[in-house]
């Protein structure tokens, strides 16, 4: 949870919206696997 609350903060500058559904996409398939 630590890695996804820091690239959340890190991707607000961004486009968090678009950054955060991949993060956390990509994460939900790590988790997955």
């Amino acid at each position: 949870m630590n890695n996804y609350i820091f690239t959340s903060e890190s991707v607000s500058d961004g486009h968090p919206d678009k950054v955060a559904d991949q993060i956390s996409d990509a994460l939900v398939d790590a988790g997955l696997k």
